[in-house]
């Protein structure tokens, strides 16, 4: 199962604060353990939302809104990707996580990601065939 671990965002995240090096040393160490147990997919760290933007979709009408988004408890600071073999195994993971946020409430979220599988018959053949193709396309641009 893969799971995303969703690292939400504060206050300070959202002002731009950097975290100390202290706390990065803290998380490649726990970056390390996850590697080493063969449970990271992928990770990173997001800037703030004030260097983003958001595109609404709305009877077919796009709607662009610049950065920064008001709501920093919705907002994601950063994620891992994951591969383990449930939720709970997932949930043991993060409890061993650094607080991300020292000094602010902070907040992390873990959220199943769909497999093919889980689409049932509306995901034919084609459509599988389709997205191994791309994955692997993905793979062979993937910087080394």
């Amino acid at each position: 199962m893969r799971f995303i671990v969703i690292v939400k965002a504060t206050k300070n995240s959202e002002a731009g604060v950097m975290p100390s090096e202290q706390l990065l040393a803290e998380m490649g160490k726990y970056n390390e353990e996850l590697v080493k147990a063969g449970v990271l997919l992928a990770m990173d760290g997001l800037h703030p939302s004030s260097k983003g933007a958001r595109v609404k979709f709305s009877r077919g009408k796009k709607t662009v809104t610049d950065g920064p988004f008001t709501e920093a408890k919705e907002l994601i600071a950063g994620f891992w990707l994951w591969q383990v073999k449930s939720m709970e195994e997932a949930i043991e993971w993060v409890k061993r996580c650094p607080d991300p946020m020292p000094g602010e409430e902070s907040e992390i979220e873990i959220r199943r990601v769909f497999e093919a599988e889980d689409f049932g018959a509306e995901f034919t053949p084609e459509l599988r065939e389709q997205e191994e193709r791309l994955r692997a396309q993905v793979e062979k641009y993937k910087k080394p």
